[in-house]
Formats: structure tokens, sequence, C-alpha cells
């Protein structure tokens, strides 16, 4: 965490990119099927990107060593970033292009934590995913892009 990270690392691997929180009723399942599926198909070429965003009813109101040190119980190897804003006008560009990508349902607004997008090796998000949606139920439509 720190320092900026050019997205061209990521050229020719299959991306979940996700926004994270620690205080959501989601955050269990999450963590640890996301976990689940890095370590199935890390060496097929996955990787996923964690973003932490506090724009949900404050549910992640820490620090990013905070942050770090609560990822620490469920064993997450994928990266993790910095506390970034999701929508709005200070949205990290990344997510703005996302939304722009693939839409959401009614709006384009990333609507809670753990909106999940699946961006092939080509790096162009091909599938966009609800907050409710277990990152193990997305791992059919993910081995086609391998």
């Amino acid at each position: 965490m720190g320092k900026n990270v050019s997205l061209e690392k990521y050229h020719g691997h299959v991306l979940i990119i996700v926004n994270v929180a620690s205080n959501c009723g989601l955050t269990d399942t999450n963590y640890k099927q996301l976990q689940q599926l890095y370590n199935k198909y890390r060496d097929n070429g996955l990787r996923i990107l964690a973003f932490p965003s506090n724009q949900f009813a404050g549910q992640e109101p820490g620090t990013s060593e905070e942050i770090l040190n609560f990822v620490k119980q469920y064993n997450v190897t994928f990266d993790m970033f910095e506390k970034i804003d999701v929508n709005g006008e200070n949205a990290h560009p990344l997510w703005k292009w996302l939304k722009t990508q693939k839409s959401g349902l009614i709006t384009n607004a990333i609507k809670w934590n753990f909106t999940k997008f699946i961006v092939n090796k080509e790096g162009k998000p091909v599938e966009r995913f609800s907050p409710s949606t277990e990152p193990l139920s997305m791992e059919k439509s993910l081995k086609t892009y391998f």
C-alpha cells in the first residue's frame, strides 16, 4: 500500500476488481470466497484487486494499517489497495472507468460494498456482479476467461 500501481502490471491476467469493507454483513463470505478463488486460480493467471471504501454506511473506517491487520484473519494474499472513493466527484479514475464499461441495474453507481467486476486478459471489463453475488458463484463465468 502507499504507491501508485500501473494496471499494465496486470495485462494478460484475468482480474476481479472489488470494493471491500471490514464492517459489512457481506465481509466474511466475500473475503473467504475471494481468497478461495485466488488460491484455486492464481496459477491460471487470476489476480484480485481489492479497494477498501468507506462510502457505504461508514463500514470501512480504519486506516490502511488497520485494514491490513483485519484481513490477516482471512489469510488474504491478493492485492489490497489504499482506501478510495468509488462514487462521486472524488471517485478513483479506475472506478469511474469501470462504471462506464459495465453498467449497473437502474444506475451505474456502485450501490454497496463488494461490487465485483471481471476484467479479461485484454483489460476489458466483461462482467459486473452485485454485492449480494457470492464470489464462488462467479466461478463458472470466471473460468471462461482463462
